[in-house]
């Protein structure tokens, strides 16, 4: 019986006459998912460093969003032109450069002695992450054979959700240690380790080559962005004000021509003949609504525990663990069962006990309340996050060609990410509308509403999974 040790064939390079040499599994895997964990790991990294990055910076509260939205909408909109410029150019080729331009991007980062230089560093490392994650796991299935890449990218998987867990944990104590610039220094080291390993580990690869849809992507990239602006400006500019409905009108349109540039275009970007499969169309309403809701609450949340509960970074990231860290153990159960159960029953039970989390989190920040308090709502929040994960996933290629897996996969992530931005600047649009405060007299009084917004959003993915075939197909 083999095991993660067995060798994958992968060519030498072109000086040593392109020889077949052997390249264990493992090494293979750790050279994928690597970049992919530091990319994935930037997501929340920053969640628990905001209060004091915003001392530091002496930066505005919209300002702390964009450390944040630049660099998920730029890793958002630029993932599915990543994948499209990797099958022409060289999957590898790509990647390697996706894990330069993260790191540079990373430096500027931690130089940054404004807002506006750090939010332009976010942006360029989101663009650097866009051409880490996608091809990581095309060239991860490529590096292993059959009969082992579920095992490969189930624990690719596993190191992606495990980015996701340790951002705050990471993030806080390197700022209690050291500074949060070292947030983004970390990133060189483990860059100058990723990219000879990629070199030697994974082998240059190429897809199907077609032209890039650039107005597709400036369409797309435009609505998301102007629609995450208005959202932002609309407690100080008057959500009634010529500038924020301008600014949300704006994107609406420039989303709908997307949509109409996809359907007329011979090589979309998002071809929309995926839409037609109702498991994917369900997948990535239920991945919107629930991403809005609980990562704009956990962008919230991080801050509640240092500023009103006094916490330091590392230890308001350490108490998030119980909610961020559940998914890595209730995800792959949630996959085994979803063949026996069915994907409703899970993708239902696990947005209700989502929505019942925020709920009950909400109804507990009074004054006095405590962390042990809160531990149980954490808990069912990250249970209900895992089984939710897996079948969604599922769901998104079930109806899928095997040629459309790689495009529908992306689009998911995609739509996931753009959820997380327009989450965290739709909740704390609705905390400072409801008169919350970065005080620990006032954070509560508006902290109370957006969670119950970011519940009501759950409460939505939970409506549209009703809908779900309830048994994905062989």
């Amino acid at each position: 019986m083999t095991t993660i040790s067995d060798q994958v064939d992968v060519l030498a390079p072109p000086a040593q006459g392109r020889r077949r040499r052997t390249v264990p599994i493992w090494l293979a895997l750790v050279a994928a998912s690597l970049p992919m964990f530091m990319a994935t790991l930037d997501n929340l990294v920053m969640t628990s460093a905001l209060p004091v990055i915003r001392a530091d910076l002496n930066a505005s509260v919209g300002q702390l969003q964009w450390f944040v939205n630049a660099y998920t909408l730029a890793f958002a909109t630029l993932m599915l032109s990543a994948a499209t410029l990797g099958d022409r150019w060289g999957r590898r080729r790509l990647f390697l450069s996706g894990i330069a331009v993260f790191t540079v991007a990373s430096i500027g980062s931690a130089l940054s002695t404004t807002p506006a230089m750090l939010i332009a560093s976010r942006a360029v490392q989101g663009a650097g992450a866009a051409a880490i994650m996608p091809l990581s796991l095309a060239l991860l299935a490529g590096a292993v054979p059959a009969s082992k890449r579920a095992m490969a990218i189930g624990v690719w998987g596993g190191v992606s959700g495990l980015g996701i867990a340790l951002g705050p944990v990471i993030g806080g104590a390197v700022v209690d240690g050291v500074s949060w610039q070292a947030i983004f220094w970390l990133n060189v080291p483990v860059a100058l380790v990723a990219v000879p390993l990629a070199l030697y580990a994974l082998e240059e690869s190429r897809g199907q080559r077609q032209r890039l849809d650039l107005l597709g992507v400036l369409l797309a990239g435009v609505g998301v962005f102007l629609g995450v602006w208005g959202i932002v400006h609309g407690n100080d500019d008057g959500w009634a004000s010529a500038r924020t409905v301008g600014v949300l009108a704006a994107a609406v349109l420039a989303l709908a021509a997307f949509v109409l540039r996809e359907l007329r275009t011979e090589n979309p970007v998002v071809p929309m003949r995926l839409f037609r499969s109702r498991s994917f169309s369900i997948a990535n309403v239920i991945s919107f609504a629930f991403t809005l809701g609980m990562f704009g609450a956990v962008f919230l949340l991080a801050q509640y525990l240092q500023i009103v509960m006094g916490y330091t970074p590392f230890q308001a990231g350490l108490r998030t663990l119980p909610w961020t860290a559940a998914p890595m153990v209730v995800a792959p159960i949630a996959g085994i069962l979803a063949s026996r159960v069915g994907l409703r029953v899970l993708l239902v039970s696990g947005l209700a006990l989502q929505a019942a989390s925020l709920v009950w989190m909400s109804m507990l920040l009074e004054p006095g309340a405590t962390y042990g308090e809160m531990i149980p709502a954490f808990v069912m929040a990250g249970v209900g996050m895992g089984l939710t994960f897996a079948p969604s996933a599922t769901a998104v290629l079930t109806d899928m060609a095997e040629i459309d897996h790689a495009t529908a996969s992306s689009v998911n992530s995609t739509i996931r990410e753009i959820g997380v931005a327009l989450g965290v600047a739709t909740l704390t649009a609705v905390f400072f509308g409801q008169g919350g405060n970065l005080t620990p007299a006032g954070y509560t009084d508006g902290l109370q509403p957006a969670l119950l917004v970011g519940a009501a959003s759950v409460v939505v993915g939970m409506v549209v999974a009703m809908a779900m075939p309830r048994k994905a197909r062989d």
